[in-house]
């Protein structure tokens, strides 16, 4: 279902929603334009908008202009609480942003951007980044294939580490986040290299130069599994890999998702759900099941290149009945797009989806990312409630006794029972 859409003022390349709770209706959106001619330039702009999809509004609230911007990226939550969003530019260098909000807040509007801090890194050009999972550093990636590893301190910035990392353009870095000094990096050379940034990192830890057939787009490490990742190529391939035996992916097929794999972003709550941008293709709703990728949606209302992709978090993205608020942009036509997934909440709540309650545990919990409770919080759990409230049957393995607050009632389950609940 189409949300909302708006024309950017320059080529789309990246959209990010915040991941701060209190400002999760926030939606980045980065461009860049190449200016031809005897002397050209690369300009940028990076905007902010409002997003509430129950009211379908997309109301842009400030925009900046900057260099060409390639990547940006939101800090991690957990570390700080205020929201910073880091951005990768043509002119080499790395910028943080604070959020700055007028009274009201965030939903009403009168929010900026106010430029923290920037280091220049490279000569060449900044293509991509990363933040740690601590936000204390973040990797850059550079056009002449180099890396550098900045460290972020109070908003200070300072490069830590910097290498020759590949050949040629340097399109992907991640981090590791169950393992933060494990770097993950991907180029043009069609080489996928992990590092160890413990030691001087002169050489990888590992490569594998045989598996893609063109360069590496994007890495992205499965938050739910220490030994999963998933590798993007313009090959069209999304690849699954192990990361304790890197010689091959999980499954030798992988899955051709025909146009180049430049995005993949799993879901914030239901896990294994990608959203993948596909470039020539426009976008996929993409379940990966024990290795195996099967493609449950497609969407192809952009008329160029699919670049950008993000799926909303927190409650601003829970307004409309537990449904997934997407955005994306294509880069030639510069159009952004919200939207829901046309499956909805089926995407989110199927009849395959399990929840396990830790033994013996009364009172409400946080439901983790890989769909368990958690014994060790006594947060709001509003993504089970959404469960209960909105998906007509539900099947649920409970090994304890729990109680639920939910939103609009409360249920009582009794233990050691594996149950249906029809009708809630």
């Amino acid at each position: 279902m189409d949300v909302a859409a708006s024309y950017m003022d320059g080529n789309a390349d990246a959209v990010e929603f915040c991941h701060h709770e209190s400002f999760s209706n926030l939606l980045a959106v980065s461009t860049y334009t190449l200016q031809e001619g005897d002397q050209p330039s690369r300009s940028g702009s990076i905007s902010i908008f409002n997003v509430d999809a129950a009211a379908r509004r997309l109301e842009l609230l400030h925009c900046k202009e900057t260099a060409g911007i390639f990547d940006v990226k939101w800090n991690p939550v957990g570390y700080s609480d205020c929201p910073l969003l880091a951005q990768a530019d043509a002119d080499g260098c790395l910028r943080i942003y604070s959020v700055e909000c007028g009274i009201g807040g965030t939903d009403a509007g009168g929010v900026s951007l106010r430029e923290c801090n920037n280091i220049h890194v490279r000569s060449s050009m900044c293509l991509c980044l990363d933040w740690n999972p601590t936000a204390t550093s973040i990797a850059l990636g550079c056009s002449d294939g180099s890396v550098s590893v900045i460290s972020v301190v109070d908003s200070q910035l300072s490069i830590l580490q910097e290498w020759k990392a590949h050949e040629f353009e340097l399109w992907a870095t991640s981090f590791d986040i169950h393992q933060p000094y494990l770097l993950y990096t991907g180029a043009d050379d069609c080489k996928f290299r992990g590092w160890d940034l413990r030691t001087s990192p002169s050489a990888p830890t590992f490569q594998n130069s045989k598996v893609h057939t063109m360069g590496v787009c994007c890495i992205v490490k499965n938050p739910n599994d220490a030994y999963t990742l998933l590798t993007g190529s313009y090959d069209e391939y999304l690849r699954v890999w192990d990361v304790r035996s890197i010689s091959k992916p999980v499954n030798e097929t992988s899955i051709g998702l025909g146009g180049g794999v430049w995005r993949i972003k799993y879901h914030p709550f239901v896990r294994d759900l990608l959203l993948v941008a596909c470039m020539h293709n426009g976008f996929a709703i993409v379940k990966i099941n024990e290795g195996n990728a099967e493609v449950t949606e497609t969407y192809t209302k952009h008329g160029s290149l699919a670049y950008g992709a993000d799926w909303q978090r927190g409650r601003s993205a829970q307004k409309d009945g537990g449904s997934s608020v997407v955005a994306t942009c294509s880069f030639y036509d510069r159009l952004l797009r919200v939207w829901i997934p046309e499956k909805g909440a089926k995407i989110m709540f199927s009849e395959a989806m399990k929840v396990h309650v830790s033994g013996g545990y009364k009172g409400t919990g946080q439901v983790r990312g890989d769909g368990r409770f958690s014994q060790n919080t006594y947060q709001n759990a509003r993504f089970l409630c959404l469960i209960l409230n909105n998906v007509k049957t539900f099947h649920c393995h409970l090994t304890g006794q729990f109680r639920v607050h939910s939103m609009a009632k409360a249920q009582h389950i009794d233990p050691d029972a594996h149950s249906e609940f029809s009708g809630l």
